[in-house]
Protein backbone atom coordinates (compact mmCIF):
# COMPACT_ATOMS: atom_id res chain seq x y z
CA UNK A 1 0.00 0.00 0.00
CA UNK A 2 1.19 3.43 -0.66
CA UNK A 3 -0.74 6.78 -0.39
CA UNK A 4 -0.57 10.06 -1.97
CA UNK A 5 2.18 12.54 -0.93
CA UNK A 6 -0.31 15.16 -1.57
CA UNK A 7 -3.69 14.48 0.26
CA UNK A 8 -2.68 11.62 2.15
CA UNK A 9 -4.98 9.30 -0.46
CA UNK A 10 -4.24 5.30 -0.71
CA UNK A 11 -2.95 5.45 -4.09
CA UNK A 12 -4.99 2.93 -7.40
CA UNK A 13 -2.90 0.98 -9.08
CA UNK A 14 -3.87 1.88 -13.03
CA UNK A 15 -2.38 -1.44 -15.23
CA UNK A 16 -3.23 0.72 -18.69
CA UNK A 17 -0.98 3.41 -17.27
CA UNK A 18 1.46 1.20 -15.59
CA UNK A 19 1.54 3.78 -12.24
CA UNK A 20 -0.20 4.24 -9.25
CA UNK A 21 -2.79 7.69 -9.49
CA UNK A 22 -4.76 9.49 -6.42
CA UNK A 23 -8.21 9.21 -6.69
CA UNK A 24 -8.83 12.97 -4.84
CA UNK A 25 -5.82 14.77 -6.47
CA UNK A 26 -5.24 13.10 -9.50
CA UNK A 27 -1.36 12.84 -8.37
CA UNK A 28 0.82 10.03 -11.10
CA UNK A 29 3.65 8.11 -9.70
CA UNK A 30 4.75 6.22 -12.44
CA UNK A 31 6.12 2.49 -11.03
CA UNK A 32 9.17 0.62 -12.32
CA UNK A 33 9.63 -2.61 -10.60
CA UNK A 34 6.80 -5.07 -10.52
CA UNK A 35 3.81 -5.04 -8.68
CA UNK A 36 1.38 -7.41 -6.97
CA UNK A 37 -1.64 -6.44 -5.99
CA UNK A 38 -5.05 -8.81 -4.82
CA UNK A 39 -8.47 -7.15 -5.87
CA UNK A 40 -10.99 -6.84 -3.11
CA UNK A 41 -14.13 -9.41 -2.84
CA UNK A 42 -17.58 -7.28 -3.50
CA UNK A 43 -20.04 -7.61 -0.74
CA UNK A 44 -22.07 -10.54 -0.18
CA UNK A 45 -25.52 -9.73 0.54
CA UNK A 46 -27.11 -11.27 3.36
CA UNK A 47 -30.07 -13.71 1.99
CA UNK A 48 -32.32 -14.91 5.23
CA UNK A 49 -33.23 -17.96 3.48
CA UNK A 50 -32.98 -18.86 -0.37
CA UNK A 51 -35.50 -20.62 -2.44
CA UNK A 52 -33.25 -23.75 -2.55
CA UNK A 53 -32.85 -23.74 1.27
CA UNK A 54 -36.92 -23.38 1.87
CA UNK A 55 -37.19 -26.94 0.74
CA UNK A 56 -34.96 -28.25 3.10
CA UNK A 57 -36.50 -29.61 6.06
CA UNK A 58 -33.45 -28.96 8.63
CA UNK A 59 -34.08 -26.06 10.70
CA UNK A 60 -35.26 -26.24 14.52
CA UNK A 61 -39.38 -26.16 14.91
CA UNK A 62 -40.67 -24.23 17.56
CA UNK A 63 -44.70 -24.09 19.19
CA UNK A 64 -45.36 -20.67 18.00
CA UNK A 65 -48.79 -19.73 16.29
CA UNK A 66 -49.29 -18.88 12.62
CA UNK A 67 -50.63 -15.73 12.16
CA UNK A 68 -51.95 -16.58 8.94
CA UNK A 69 -52.94 -19.80 8.80
CA UNK A 70 -53.64 -20.72 12.55
CA UNK A 71 -51.36 -23.64 13.18
CA UNK A 72 -49.04 -24.45 16.19
CA UNK A 73 -45.70 -25.14 14.75
CA UNK A 74 -42.84 -23.32 12.99
CA UNK A 75 -39.41 -23.31 11.43
CA UNK A 76 -36.63 -20.85 13.24
CA UNK A 77 -33.64 -18.96 12.78
CA UNK A 78 -31.85 -15.92 13.67
CA UNK A 79 -30.02 -13.44 11.52
CA UNK A 80 -28.00 -10.14 12.97
CA UNK A 81 -30.10 -7.83 10.38
CA UNK A 82 -29.32 -4.92 12.63
CA UNK A 83 -25.95 -3.03 14.31
CA UNK A 84 -23.79 -5.38 16.80
CA UNK A 85 -25.41 -4.09 19.77
CA UNK A 86 -28.83 -4.65 19.01
CA UNK A 87 -30.23 -8.27 19.65
CA UNK A 88 -30.68 -10.56 16.39
CA UNK A 89 -33.91 -10.64 14.47
CA UNK A 90 -35.87 -13.85 14.78
CA UNK A 91 -37.61 -15.36 11.98
CA UNK A 92 -40.26 -17.91 11.69
CA UNK A 93 -41.75 -20.08 8.88
CA UNK A 94 -44.73 -21.99 8.97
CA UNK A 95 -44.44 -25.64 9.14
CA UNK A 96 -48.35 -25.99 7.30
CA UNK A 97 -48.50 -22.71 5.18
CA UNK A 98 -44.55 -21.80 4.61
CA UNK A 99 -45.61 -17.89 5.72
CA UNK A 100 -43.30 -16.30 7.10
CA UNK A 101 -42.92 -13.59 9.50
CA UNK A 102 -40.27 -11.84 11.98
CA UNK A 103 -40.26 -11.17 15.66
CA UNK A 104 -37.52 -7.90 16.85
CA UNK A 105 -36.03 -9.07 20.66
Amino acid sequence: MKFCPKCGTLLVFKKEKRCLVCPRCGWEEKVEKPISYVKAPAEEKIVVIGKEEQRLRTLPQTKITCPKCGYGKAYWWMVQTRSIDESPTQFYRCVRCGYTWREYS
